[in-house]
C-alpha cells in the first residue's frame, strides 16, 4: 500500500471514528487533552505503519490499541494515574475486542463528553468551541473562523478549558436530571455548529450533528429547543441535494423537486410540538423561518412577511451576527443596506455571508461599480470553488 492511500484510509478513519474515540478514551483517563494527545500519536502510527502492513480490518481497534499505549507511557511518563490504569487497559482491552469481533462496537461517550464540555466550571466562552474540538474534532483554526476570532485565542482558550476539567476532576456522565437544563444550552450551539459546518462544505459532520440532535433530544424528550433544533438541521439537510445540482444554487433558486419531502414534514411535525410547550426560542424560531422556505414546494411562492416578522423575532431572542445579516437579506434592498450599515465594521470584516448579501442588495439598486467591489470582497473570503464560481456569475450578470 502506498502512503498515498494510506493517508486516505486514516483520513477516512478520522472522519468516521475521531469523536466516538476521544470520548471513550477521554471517559476513561478523565483527560481530554491527554486522550487527544493518546490518539493523535495513534493517527501518526498509523501513516507509518499503514504504508507497510496494509489498511487492518477493525481501523478503529488497532487506533485503540495504538492510543492505549501512548496513554500508557504518558501516564508513566508523568508518574499519575499509576491505580486507574490497569483499569483503564483493562477496558480498553474490552472494547478493543468488541471491535475485533464485529459482532458489537463499543460505548458511544459523545453526549457524555458534550455534557462535560458545558460543566459550569468552565468557561461559558470556551464550552460551545471546546465541544467542537474535543467531540467533533475541528481544529483551533476552523473553530476560530466559526466565532470570528483568532486562532491563537482560541487555542489558549481551548487549553485552559481542558486543563480545568483535568484539574476539577469533573465527572464524566450525563448529569442528573435536574442539572440539564443549565447545561443544554451550550450543548444545542456546539451541534448547531457542528451541523453548520459540515452542511457549509458538504461533509458527514452535519449527518454526525444530526445523529448527537436526535440523541440529546432522546435525552430529553420535552425541551422545545432541542426540537427546534432538530427541526432546524432537518429542514436544511433536506435540501442538501438541490443545493448542488451542478453547482452551487441559492435557497431561492433551488428545485423543490430535489427536496427530501418526508424530511420537512418530520422538521415540521418537530417544530408543531415543540410549538405546544409555550416556550419559544432560538432554534425554534430559526426552523420557522426554515419552515416558511420549505413551503414554497407547496405554494411555488416565499412568504417575505413572514420572514420578516420571524427574523425580528430572532433578533430579540439571540441578536447574533448572523441573524442581523439574515434579516437585511430578506429585507427591501434599501431598507436591508441600512441594516448592514449599522453593523460594527470591524465585526463583519472577513465575515462573508455580510459581503455577499450586500452585493446582492447594491446590485438590486443599480449601483452596479459598489456592487462589484462587494462581490470580489465576498468571492475573496469564500473557500468554497463553487460559491466562488456562483458569485462570478452573479457580478457579471446584468442588473
Amino acid at each position: 500500500m502506498t502512503a498515498k492511500a494510506a493517508a486516505r484510509a486514516a483520513d477516512q478513519a478520522a472522519r468516521q471514528s475521531y469523536g466516538r474515540l476521544i470520548a471513550f478514551l477521554s471517559a476513561r483517563s478523565r483527560n481530554i487533552a491527554a486522550a487527544e494527545d493518546a490518539l493523535a500519536e495513534a493517527f501518526r502510527a498509523a501513516l507509518e505503519h499503514w504504508p507497510v502492513t496494509g489498511v487492518p480490518q477493525a481501523p478503529e481497534a488497532w487506533l485503540l490499541t495504538a492510543a492505549r499505549r501512548a496513554l500508557g507511557k504518558s501516564a508513566r511518563h508523568r508518574q499519575v494515574a499509576h491505580a486507574a490504569e490497569p483499569d483503564l487497559v483493562n477496558q480498553i482491552e474490552e472494547a478493543i475486542a468488541m471491535m475485533e469481533s464485529e459482532k458489537e462496537s463499543f460505548a458511544d461517550e459523545r453526549l457524555k463528553l458534550l455534557f462535560v464540555c458545558a460543566h459550569p466550571a468552565i468557561d461559558p466562552a470556551a464550552q460551545t468551541p471546546l465541544m467542537l474540538q474535543a467531540v467533533l474534532g475541528l481544529d483551533a483554526a476552523r473553530i476560530a473562523a466559526v466565532f470570528l476570532e483568532q486562532p491563537a485565542t482560541m487555542g489558549q482558550r481551548l487549553v485552559r478549558a481542558k486543563a480545568k476539567i483535568r484539574d476539577a476532576r469533573v465527572r464524566f456522565a450525563v448529569p442528573d436530571v435536574d442539572e440539564l437544563p443549565d447545561r443544554l444550552d451550550a450543548v444545542l450551539q456546539a451541534i448547531y455548529a457542528a451541523f453548520t459546518a459540515g452542511w457549509e462544505d458538504g461533509g458527514e459532520l452535519s449527518g454526525e450533528a444530526i445523529w448527537l440532535g436526535r440523541t440529546v433530544l432522546a435525552l430529553m424528550p420535552e425541551e422545545p429547543e432541542a426540537m427546534g433544533l432538530l427541526s432546524l438541521m432537518l429542514h436544511c439537510e433536506a435540501r442538501k441535494r438541490a443545493r448542488r445540482a451542478n453547482g452551487f444554487v441559492p435557497l431561492n433558486a433551488q428545485d423543490t423537486s430535489l427536496w427530501d419531502g418526508a424530511m420537512m414534514d418530520e422538521a415540521d411535525t418537530l417544530l408543531r410540538a415543540a410549538g405546544r410547550k409555550n416556550r419559544f426560542g432560538r432554534f425554534q424560531c430559526e426552523a420557522a423561518i426554515q419552515s416558511v422556505h420549505a413551503a414554497r414546494r407547496f405554494t411555488g411562492e416565499t412568504d417575505h412577511k413572514a420572514l420578516v416578522m420571524l427574523y425580528a423575532a430572532l433578533l430579540r431572542l439571540s441578536p447574533t451576527l448572523g441573524a442581523r445579516v439574515g434579516q437585511a437579506a430578506v429585507s427591501e434592498p434599501e431598507q436591508g443596506m441600512a441594516l448592514l450599515a449599522a453593523l460594527p465594521e470591524k465585526s463583519v470584516a472577513d465575515y462573508q455571508p455580510f459581503h455577499a448579501v450586500r452585493a446582492d442588495l447594491l446590485k438590486r439598486l443599480g449601483r452596479t461599480a459598489e456592487a462589484a467591489a462587494a462581490y470580489a470582497r465576498a468571492i475573496e473570503l469564500s473557500p468554497d470553488e463553487e460559491v466562488r464560481r456562483f458569485l462570478w456569475a452573479r457580478m457579471a450578470a446584468p442588473t
